[in-house]
């Protein structure tokens, strides 16, 4: 391992350079005017692949943006890992709100600032990095596959039928992923869940056009009205969602359970000066911790109708909108939460309105076990670069995929993250510290290395 570490330490300014590079490309999933960008940035990756020593590898098409694969297959008796990861990005809106270009990377404080710098190119980048390193001295212990996608930020919705039309070529013993969070550079962590995710865009139409409010506000419903009240009604003075059944299948932990939670180091004042806020919000009778890990939420993504522009205009808007996302938790379905928030939405309208709702995508809740040999190597590989024993924590994001992998697959996943809270995911200003991105190039080798030593034993 010595000389993967000093190859790596002597590369560390090229391996940046060429995430530059990466960073630069804006890879859009959702923005349909983006699409040559997506097959450039597939392109970089695969190039990328092949430089650093991978076999086999080819930019596959799909009904949407390409998959990129990648393997290097030492020997078929030996352990095989999958690493999965997506270069897609989210929309950079609202533009004037960052601080450099969102596609010019830029360092400030020991951080990598651009769209896509932590989720998920700075992280995807880690292991191709690690990979090139294990080859060019020889280290590499395993057989090593590479999945690295482009629609994980609009629903990943032609994965599966990719990985069932493909479930020879991505056999695997273990899916490695690196699209998740640490709780600090000094308390190391490894998600051991993930909330599951149900998104929706809902709409409001009121009269056949809009209208002055002046001759007809207050005789014809104003669908911003009416849908702010909607969305409102959807929490009681508890912070509770509303909707009938909504928390029928949840999983409630144990009074051990949360007690075990709540020793994961964690500063309420340092959360609120980060995010500028006087206070917490959510769900009474749990902590923030808790809310965030392993209570189901639901929140307005965005909400727009009527004028929005310079100046004033009295309207009444004909149409309202909104974009809603519901976070669930063991064993919520995400199937079964779009069909009732549904039901439950268009119950709730006046007759004054009509009432659509357009599901967009989703995903289970997942939770992994902490005693299997996935999590012990990536527990070892992490307590030896960072000198410290990571502690399992329940992630609230969601990654729909790895529900899916285990489904198709039938295979398990370890979610070695090293990003921060701190680092801006899906909001201006994206950043990847420089610290991260390096620890985990240093580190993924060591859970190659303890991954095959424990399939031995």
């Amino acid at each position: 391992m010595e000389n993967t570490l000093s190859f790596i330490n002597q590369h560390k300014d090229r391996f940046l350079e060429e995430l530059f590079a990466l960073l630069r490309i804006p890879s859009i999933s959702a923005d349909p005017a983006y699409k040559q960008d997506m097959i450039t940035t597939a392109e970089y990756v695969k190039k990328k692949l092949e430089e650093a020593g991978a076999d086999k590898v080819e930019v596959c098409s799909t009904p949407g943006h390409p998959i990129v694969y990648g393997e290097k297959i030492l020997d078929p008796n030996l352990p095989t890992v999958l690493v999965y990861g997506h270069y897609d990005v989210q929309p950079v809106v609202p533009l004037e709100l960052w601080t450099t270009p969102p596609f010019e990377p830029t360092i400030r404080n020991e951080r990598v600032y651009a769209r896509g710098a932590c989720d998920d190119k700075g992280q995807v980048y880690m292991h191709i990095k690690a990979f090139e390193a294990m080859m060019k001295t020889n280290s590499l212990p395993c057989n090593v596959k590479f999945m690295i996608e482009g629609e994980e930020e609009t629903g990943s919705s032609n994965l599966g039928p990719f990985c069932v039309a493909n479930k020879e070529k991505l056999k695997s013993d273990v899916i490695l992923i690196s699209d998740t969070s640490m709780i600090a550079n000094d308390t190391p962590s490894i998600d051991v869940g993930l909330r599951g995710l149900s998104y929706v865009e809902v709409s409001v139409t009121g009269p056949n056009r809009d209208l002055h409010s002046g001759v007809y506000g207050g005789a014809v419903a104003n669908p911003i009205n009416i849908l702010a009240k909607m969305i409102a009604s959807m929490h009681d003075e508890n912070n509770h969602i509303t909707i009938p059944g909504f928390y029928d299948d949840v999983v409630e932990l144990s009074t051990e359970e949360r007690a075990e939670m709540a020793k994961a180091p964690f500063d309420i004042s340092a959360y609120k000066k980060d995010l500028e806020v006087a206070d917490v919000w959510g769900e009474n009778g749990y902590s923030v911790i808790e809310r965030t890990g392993i209570r189901p939420t639901l929140d307005v993504n965005g909400i727009w109708g009527g004028y929005t522009g310079e100046g004033s205009k009295t309207v009444l808007p004909s149409k309202s909108f909104a974009k809603i996302s519901m976070r669930l938790v063991p064993n919520q379905s995400s199937e079964k939460i779009t069909k009732l928030f549904t039901d439950y939405f268009t119950s709730i309208a006046p007759p004054s309105v009509r009432v659509e709702v357009h599901p967009h995508h989703g995903g289970d809740p997942v939770v992994t076990p902490t005693d299997s040999l996935e999590f012990q190597a990536a527990s070892m590989a992490m307590e030896k670069t960072f000198g410290k024993k990571p502690i399992p924590t329940r992630g609230g994001g969601s990654i729909p995929i790895v529900a899916l992998f285990e489904r198709e697959l039938g295979t398990k996943s370890v979610l070695m993250g090293f990003g921060l809270d701190e680092d801006g995911l899906h909001s201006p200003n994206e950043s990847y510290g420089l610290f991260n991105f390096y620890k985990g190039i240093e580190t993924i080798p060591y859970f190659f290395r303890y991954y095959t030593d424990l399939k031995k034993q």
